[in-house]
């Protein structure tokens, strides 16, 4: 199968034909349709996760269609569309497994990080981590919600009933998390990159009632605050827009440094928490959600072959919306 391979964290991705994988006990073997690019791809390229399994086949939101089952794996049919996302396995035995918070496994497998991912044509899961996928829409259409969707998701529910949501960072997990939003009858409140005025339209578009750049303040103090953008500078701009008793939510999971900031920033009880992976039960109801607002992705499409390129246009920012790489 054709795969695009990382050899060396600094490096770019080596394409190359490797053997196709073959499912083990309760594993699936799916052909890729989809696998959007996102930027845990780049920190995981940039070095900046520790123990990657290397050489590593990256790419965690994937759209696909079973092709065969392991030993023991029954879930699914040959043929059945499912998404494979972010979390690849847990030991389900755990504290954390037993209590509903299976994303903090201290002994999970992770797609595309610790075990290989979508950037190929071919794919193994564990059966029980795969996701049922609806028939309809386009792969490259759906795979975004594998988990910027999810990490948006998740993200929003920890701004509980928060009416004025602020998101830091407009690219593919906040225009998707903007239309949950606004479903909620929420009000939204953009920030870009500073002159990225491109951007600061599409956000408008998707029903934002202001955007604006980065190091500006909201018209009015925010409820909520969430920062998808991976710059620490922006925890303290984001606590000083958040009115007493708000909370401001970290979606990324790397981050450069936060600055010190004065204590008067966080408070008046104003919060400040991380989102780490997802869990199964998020995906269930957030691919039950999407479909009844719906959820339309905004992508743009690259050839498995140019994985690099569409890596490059992610880290620049020369993206709206996702990029989404397709097997074609």
């Amino acid at each position: 199968m054709r795969a695009m391979i990382l050899d060396q964290p600094g490096r770019p991705l080596r394409a190359a034909e490797i053997p196709q994988p073959r499912p083990g006990a309760n594993e699936v073997l799916v052909r890729v349709g989809a696998c959007a690019v996102c930027r845990t791809d780049l920190h995981v390229m940039d070095g900046d996760l520790p123990r990657p399994k290397l050489p590593l086949i990256p790419g965690h939101e994937i759209v696909g269609r079973v092709e065969a089952n392991g030993p023991q794996a029954a879930r699914f049919q040959p043929g059945a569309r499912v998404g494979i996302p972010w979390l690849g396995r847990t030991c389900g035995d755990c504290d954390f497994c037993r209590t509903g918070r299976e994303n903090l496994c201290e002994h999970a497998l992770f797609t595309g990080y610790t075990r290989d991912g979508g950037f190929a044509e071919y794919v193994v899961a564990y059966e029980r981590f795969c996701l049922p996928l609806p028939a309809d829409g386009s792969d490259a259409a759906l795979a975004p919600l594998l988990c910027a969707g999810l990490i948006g998701y998740r993200c929003l529910r920890k701004t509980g009933p928060a009416r004025r949501v602020g998101l830091y960072g407009f690219g593919a997990a906040a225009h998707i998390v903007a239309q949950v939003a606004r479903h909620e009858g929420r009000e939204l409140f953009a920030f870009t990159r500073p002159g990225d005025t491109e951007a600061q339209a599409f956000a408008r578009s998707l029903g934002a009632a202001w955007a604006g750049g980065s190091e500006e303040k909201p018209p009015v103090p925010l409820d909520a605050a969430i920062i998808f953008a991976p710059v620490g500078g922006l925890v303290p701009a984001a606590l000083a827009a958040t009115a007493r008793g708000g909370c401001v939510v970290c979606g990324g999971i790397h981050m450069s440094a936060i600055p010190s900031f004065p204590y008067e920033l966080l408070w008046e009880e104003r919060t400040l928490c991380s989102v780490a992976n997802l869990t199964r039960r998020d995906g269930e109801e957030f691919l039950a959600l999407a479909p009844r607002i719906p959820v339309r992705t905004t992508v743009q499409t690259f050839p498995l072959a140019q994985a690099n390129e569409a890596l490059a246009r992610l880290r620049s920012g020369a993206l709206t919306g996702a990029a989404v790489l397709v097997m074609g």
